[in-house]
């Protein structure tokens, strides 16, 4: 039996109409070009797990399966939290994927394949608006928001927190003017760029299938030891298999080393350490009772583009490995929320790694500026 494909994505620039729905993109950064213009995810399914604020979204992957026609499109959503203080050590609550798919015959897009030109600039979309569904949008996050400024009524928001972010960026001295319907870029948001991928070159090494063997030799140490030497002795064994994991992981990446995605739908992750690694057990099954497996990884890589850097502290992962349904079902046309799970770096590992660039923080909203903002409407 063949093993699953494996493909890596790295980013480029693109130009922003290639980013869009109806492009079907993979991308990082900006706002979500959601899929199905209906039964998005909540406000509440879009908050960290940890603080309870908004989460950023942090990538989408399109990922069509052959053969099965509810999933002729099919497009995977990565959100995260930038609160530094939420990325503790095995946390994942920081962390939320969904998916949503449609058959090639939908209510939303053309049968045939989108354009290659770019279309007319009339024929642009309303970013606050989709345009099938009439769902408004975010203006901070592209998320859903039903919540509209009460003096203009021309922009809407997701919640109270991100009109308040808008209001000390620019909205203040744009409300009620011209300005204010003017589409202008968030620095909540990760910086844009479009995933593309190719296949990766596999090389078989041996020395990879001797180290296997020999790690298949370790003897594990006897309960008749004394405890203290028996802990000393797990600890080394513990130490030397944690970093022939992590030798594993710079030498796969080696020969392509920008990339930020590995995806191989029931593949197996790459990991970055021996420590935290998931067994069956921790990966909940889908709601619809089918096992989820293993799909796709955003890599540290990743981190080196998103700006996430400041004074030391920064959100930070070692991998991220998404888990999806493997029927991927139809969960009553929702987007189906999916599970990640977060491996970071051991603390020896941390010194051996480059910091990400620096990242553009939004202020606490309690932090500074305590002019009033306008209520919501609904």
């Amino acid at each position: 039996m063949s093993s699953p494909e494996l493909v890596l994505g790295f980013l480029e620039d693109a130009p922003p109409w290639r980013l869009l729905s109806p492009q079907f993109p993979s991308k990082v950064g900006g706002k979500p070009a959601w899929l199905r213009q209906r039964g998005l995810p909540s406000f509440h399914g879009l908050e960290c797990g940890v603080c309870r604020l908004p989460m950023a979204f942090l990538l989408q992957v399109y990922a069509p399966i052959s053969g099965q026609d509810r999933s002729f499109h099919r497009t995977l959503f990565l959100f995260c939290c930038k609160r530094p203080e939420c990325y503790a050590s095995g946390d994942g609550r920081c962390m939320k994927v969904f998916r949503s798919q449609l058959p090639r015959k939908n209510e939303f897009y053309p049968y045939d394949p989108p354009p290659e030109e770019e279309p007319p600039s009339d024929s642009e979309p309303d970013p606050g608006v989709l345009p099938v569904s009439g769902v408004k949008l975010c203006w901070v996050c592209g998320c859903p928001g039903n919540k509209a400024c009460s003096r203009c009524h021309t922009v809407t928001y997701c919640g109270k927190h991100h009109q308040t972010l808008h209001w000390k960026q620019t909205h203040r001295k744009e409300c009620c003017s011209p300005e204010a319907s003017i589409v202008t870029s968030s620095p909540f948001l990760f910086p844009e760029s479009e995933l593309v991928t190719e296949p990766e070159e596999e090389e078989v090494d041996e020395n990879d299938t001797k180290e296997a063997e020999e790690d298949e030799g370790v003897e594990c140490p006897s309960l008749a030891e004394p405890l203290a030497d028996t802990d000393l002795e797990e600890m080394a064994l513990h130490e030397t298999e944690d970093r022939k994991v992590f030798q594993r992981f710079k030498k796969k990446v080696a020969p392509e080393p920008h990339q930020v995605v590995r995806y191989s739908r029931g593949g197996s992750p790459l990991w970055v350490s021996s420590q935290h690694i998931p067994s069956d057990k921790d990966i909940p099954p889908c709601t619809c009772g089918s096992k989820r497996t293993f799909e796709f990884q955003a890599m540290p890589q990743l981190l080196n583009s998103l700006h996430v850097d400041s004074r030391g502290a920064s959100i930070d992962w070692g991998t991220l490995a998404i888990y999806t349904c493997s029927a991927s079902c139809n969960d009553d046309d929702q987007y189906c929320p999916e599970f990640v799970w977060k491996q970071d770096f051991s603390p020896d590992q941390q010194t051996q790694i480059k910091p990400a660039s620096n990242m553009l923080l939004v202020p606490d909203a309690d932090a500074c500026d305590t002019s009033p903002v306008n209520d919501l409407d609904e």
